[in-house]
């Protein structure tokens, strides 16, 4: 920190001094850190002589890192500096429109603020996001100023249109439905049921007063009753259970992935969002309850407004599946931010309903965990957090290579929301009772670099886990294809000739039928169709979401790029919905057509057969080691091209079926894969280095010695990552977060991570 040796104790060299110390920051994630030093400082600015030079600093076009400091000292200001905020909120520059929005919250109400605010929230995002959760907050405070505003927006008369002011979309009324719940009084509750009972408005607006009402009524009586006759009866239905009478008396945990359609059969992997972690919550909680001390999971994922909210049997010991429901069509991880209230309210009534949880456990940094902290500390239930450096490690690396500065980082905040994102995820840790991390090869390192969390300092609630899988469905695959591996030629139903002719020879299915046989028969109908001078190639099989952090599109153009790859292997793609393709699978669909187009895809060895259930995946796994007769060599290799991987279970599942493998080298699969001896550890973001490393792993994979030493690594794996092991230890995690809980409830549940600066 630069300035004199003695620290200041006047206001405005306080501050200068911290803002100082941002600049010369050694890094952005540094910077970030020190931002919030700069707020404290201004908050002891009670003559705003500071006000000018942060004005500046906010201002300044060079330093996106002092800027952002800058902005959240203006709204934490004794007296906010109101005037240049809302001129920030209109200045048209989405990185200022961002932090001015959420630096707010921490002020007092600024009237002239309110009208953009609410136009943020009708855009949507994250920045109406965060515009709202400020609206919130000062709703509790003048709940007429800002519940005027709302309506005045949901008012606009469509019939004498302003040419320059759009209308109002379905969503964006539902949104602003969802603000005005959070205002207090009756007077908010008049306007909810005006909207409910008009019948020009759309299904979800209405859907959305209508759960808003039934909230009050039920869960929130503080905030006035709602009428039982307005609305829908489901919507008022699954706003009013009363908490179920269980005998249950070993722990209830809660666990929730918000963006996945999560059912027991995991008919949905790889589909959308929904990918390795759907799999680890299914195979988790079963397992948690083979442990001596939990009794009841309760899985939540997403829902549609016509199911069921709470589960029947919910009072029973067992693993329970349940939705919150979400109006509109499903969106994507980064779209869904503005469902944070309709989350809250729905994990809010989940957990009532229960009876008693005694820990929900939170592992990403989305508006899921947001809003479940959020009902999770209304209703005193201890949080668990699984905190991974995302998207720290990816910002430093981007830093360290060049792509990042300070001067392009608000380019790139505006549109991915770094600061927002590096703060919710040190909110999160700092409110969790405990906290459990991913095993990394410098875990302390890079926890204090990359987190600022000091490990040793936090020994009393951290604890390193690493994921787990179920070892027997990958091994149940491959006993039943080794029971049926007499090579047979197809009945009719597979077809007796390919597409270009030829006796066709595949490998015999599960001997006794059944699911592996299915799955099975099903790859080779894919593999028949390829062209008789590509069958009998190994398989290079990758597995996961359409997604770009994940590399398919990498994957494919990599493998098509290198002739010697393709002469040696075809390529089979597992993921995503092919048919009705969310835009992130959309982007990565396009990637993959503009180097092989999908109707020429199987002519040059590209298999894309979309998402498929576990099982099958297990199945095909199991394939791509032992072959499939004259339709697929064995030895195949699975590639996962990702750009990060905080663990990798996809990867873990293919080692446990016998498969050299190809990975990231940073983060979680450092950890377990052997470089050169069961696997090969790259630079994903390099094709060259990824198209190198899958050659070795096929040479590898071919080799004498390699099921030797995949039998000596399955040893390790069951012993290290089963998921028993996993369950086990979180087991012992949910006692003690609990436990801390029953001792310390006002020191352990503080807020979550509100709008405090950086």
């Amino acid at each position: 920190m630069s300035g004199s040796a003695v620290p200041s104790t006047h206001p405005a060299r306080a501050v200068r001094e911290a803002l100082d110390a941002v600049r010369s920051a050694p890094t952005i994630l540094e910077g970030l850190r020190l931002a919030a030093d700069v707020a404290t400082a201004s908050a002891d600015d009670h003559a705003g002589s500071s006000r000018q030079e942060l004005r500046r600093a906010a201002d300044d076009a060079g330093d996106a890192v002092v800027a952002l400091a800058a902005v959240h000292a203006l709204a934490a200001l004794p007296v906010a500096d109101g005037a240049h905020l809302v001129r920030m909120l209109g200045s048209g520059d989405p990185f200022r429109v961002e932090h001015a929005a959420w630096a707010l919250r921490r002020a007092a109400p600024v009237p002239a603020a309110v009208p953009s605010l609410v136009d943020l929230v009708s855009a949507g995002g994250v920045t109406g996001m965060l515009a709202q959760r400020t609206l919130e907050v000062w709703a509790a405070a003048s709940p007429g100023l800002v519940l005027a505003s709302l309506v005045s927006a949901l008012d606009r008369a469509p019939l004498e249109p302003d040419p320059t002011v759009p209308p109002l979309d379905d969503r964006a009324r539902t949104w602003l439905v969802e603000t005005i719940d959070l205002v207090p009084g009756e007077a908010a509750r008049s306007v909810l049921l005006r909207v409910v009972d008009d019948e020009s408005e759309s299904a979800s607006t209405r859907a959305a007063a209508t759960a808003a009402l039934a909230d009050r009524f039920t869960a929130r009586p503080r905030r006035g009753p709602g009428p039982r006759t307005h609305g829908s009866a489901h919507a008022l239905r699954t706003g009013s259970h009363p908490s179920v009478p269980s005998t249950v008396t070993g722990l209830t945990v809660a666990q929730l992935f918000l963006h996945a359609d999560i059912d027991g059969e995991l008919s949905s992997a790889g589909k959308g969002d929904t990918g390795g972690i759907a799999t680890l919550l299914v195979h988790l909680g079963n397992a948690l309850l083979e442990s001596d001390s939990v009794e009841r999971v309760l899985t939540i994922s997403r829902g549609r407004p016509d199911g069921d909210l709470v589960p029947s049997d919910l009072a029973a010991p067992g693993h329970h599946y349940a939705q919150v429901p979400l109006w509109g069509p499903p969106v994507g991880m980064g779209q869904a931010w503005m469902h944070r209230v309709a989350v809250r309210r729905g994990v809010r009534q989940l957990l009532l309903a229960a009876g008693r949880v005694d820990v929900i456990h939170l592992r990403m940094a989305d508006v899921g965990s947001l809003a479940a902290a959020e009902a999770a500390n209304e209703l005193g239930v201890p949080v668990v957090f699984t905190v991974a450096p995302d998207p720290h490690a990816l910002l430093a690396s981007r830093e360290a290579s060049g792509e990042l500065t300070r001067a392009s980082f608000g380019v790139a905040d505006a549109t991915e929301h770094l600061a927002f994102r590096d703060h919710l995820v040190r909110g999160l840790a700092r409110a969790a009772a405990q906290l459990v991390l991913f095993p990394r090869p410098e875990l302390r390192r890079d926890s204090r670099a990359l987190l600022g969390l000091d490990l040793d300092v936090e020994a009393h609630r951290a604890t390193v886990v690493p994921e787990g899988i179920d070892f027997r469905a990958v091994e149940h695959a491959g006993a039943a294809l080794k029971r049926g591996a007499t090579p047979t030629r197809p009945g009719p139903t597979a077809g007796s000739t390919g597409p270009t002719g030829g006796s066709i020879v595949t490998a015999g299915g599960d001997a006794g039928g059944g699911p592996t046989g299915a799955a099975l028969a099903e790859l080779d109908a894919l593999l028949v169709q390829l062209p008789a001078a590509r069958r009998g190639l190994p398989l290079l099989v990758t597995v996961g979401r359409l997604n770009r952090v994940k590399g398919m599109a990498t994957l494919v153009e990599t493998w098509h790029a290198d002739p010697a790859l393709r002469a040696r292997s075809n390529l089979l793609v597992v993921g995503g919905d092919l048919d009705d393709p969310s835009a992130e699978e959309a982007a990565e669909l396009a990637r993959i057509e503009a180097v092989v187009p999908r109707a020429a895809a199987v002519r040059h060895g590209l298999l894309l057969p979309g998402h498929r259930p576990h099982a099958t995946v297990a199945a095909w796994l199991a394939a791509t080691r032992h072959g499939r007769g004259s339709l697929a060599a064995p030895a195949g290799v699975y590639v996962s091209a990702s750009l990060k991987e905080e663990f990798g279970l996809a990867i873990l599942e293919a080692m446990a079926a016998s498969l050299v493998v190809v990975a990231p080298d940073g983060g979680g699969p450092a950890t377990y894969v052997e470089d050169g001896v069961t696997g090969f550890l790259t630079d994903t973001g390099s094709p060259a280095a990824l198209a190198a490393a899958i050659g070795r792993a096929l040479e590898l994979a071919a080799s004498p010695e390699a099921a030797l030493q995949q039998r000596r690594a399955l040893t390790t794996l069951r012993d290290r990552f089963s998921i028993t092991t996993m369950a086990d230890a979180l087991a012992c995690v949910y006692t003690g977060a609990s436990g801390v809980a029953e001792l310390a409830p006002d020191d352990a549940h503080q807020v979550p991570p509100t709008g405090e600066a950086s």
